[in-house]
């Protein structure tokens, strides 16, 4: 195959969730600039429209903003039904959404119990139930990209003085569960849809940062940069892309239940 072949996306339609922003955002351009049209959600449709707009100016083609809370079961089946019938397929799943959820301290022993619950199912069981509402479909035509987007948190320990000494909370333990889990069950349904034509995959970003976030700090990225390999953090929109592009192109068809680790070596040094 050609190089144009094994990274050509034309006419496929590719569904980010959390697609309306940071490295949603990123990973729906590279995939429309590959030649895909989109469906994107955010939790609000105000933040989805924006982001369709802006996405189709620069690339044009399509894309369908939808509102999507994937701690809402009925939501996801709503939202996927509704994503198949806009082009009659979808060809490619990223299971994006996700992210901190509550306002307890981050800190086990003093997170509320509602909190972890409403973490792991924002992080885990919504990613799980978005694969659960497209796979049917997507075995039916004998194709599928499931892309699952974890976190070097999924497999790593985090040295929480780096989080102290920076006045910040850090992570909560339930958000390293969730992502650890999302790993797992990304090399499980591999080996359920893998033989239907489905090839699941997942990336475990590290840690991410653009002029857009209010996180995190000058002195935090520092303190991180200097934990990491090749000296930095990640860059949004430019770190996170090729990868996602590898995953969903012909140029993966022969890799499935693999996480792709996207860290600057950041968990070769924990």
């Amino acid at each position: 195959m050609s190089l144009d072949e094994l990274f050509n996306l034309d006419g496929k339609v590719a569904v980010v969730t959390g697609g309306a922003r940071h490295l949603g955002y990123d990973m729906a351009q590279i995939l429309a600039e590959a030649g895909c049209d989109l469906v994107i959600t955010s939790r609000t449709l105000a933040s989805a429209e924006k982001s369709a707009i802006q996405l189709g100016k620069e690339f044009g083609h399509e894309v369908l903003p939808l509102a999507l809370d994937v701690s809402n079961p009925a939501e996801i089946e709503a939202f996927a039904q509704e994503a198949w019938n806009w082009k009659g397929h979808v060809d490619i799943l990223v299971n994006n959404a996700g992210g901190g959820v509550g306002t307890s301290p981050g800190h086990l022993f003093k997170r509320s119990t509602e909190d972890i619950i409403d973490l792991i199912s924002v992080n885990l069981t919504g990613s799980l139930l978005c694969c659960k509402a497209f796979s049917p479909k997507m075995a039916e035509i004998g194709y599928g990209k499931i892309i699952n987007i974890a976190s070097i948190a999924g497999i790593c320990g985090r040295d929480r003085r780096m989080y102290d000494r920076n006045d910040m909370s850090g992570q909560p333990v339930e958000y390293a569960a969730a992502k650890s889990g999302l790993i797992g069950m990304t090399l499980d349904l591999a080996g359920l849809l893998s033989p239907m034509g489905i090839r699941v995959n997942a990336i475990s970003p590290g840690g991410f940062w653009g002029e857009s976030r209010t996180f995190p700090s000058r002195s935090f990225r520092d303190d991180f940069s200097d934990s990491v390999p090749v000296g930095h953090m990640g860059r949004d929109g430019i770190d996170l892309k090729g990868a996602a592009l590898y995953l969903a192109a012909p140029a993966s068809d022969y890799v499935t239940g693999h996480n792709l680790v996207v860290d600057g070596g950041f968990s070769l040094w924990h």
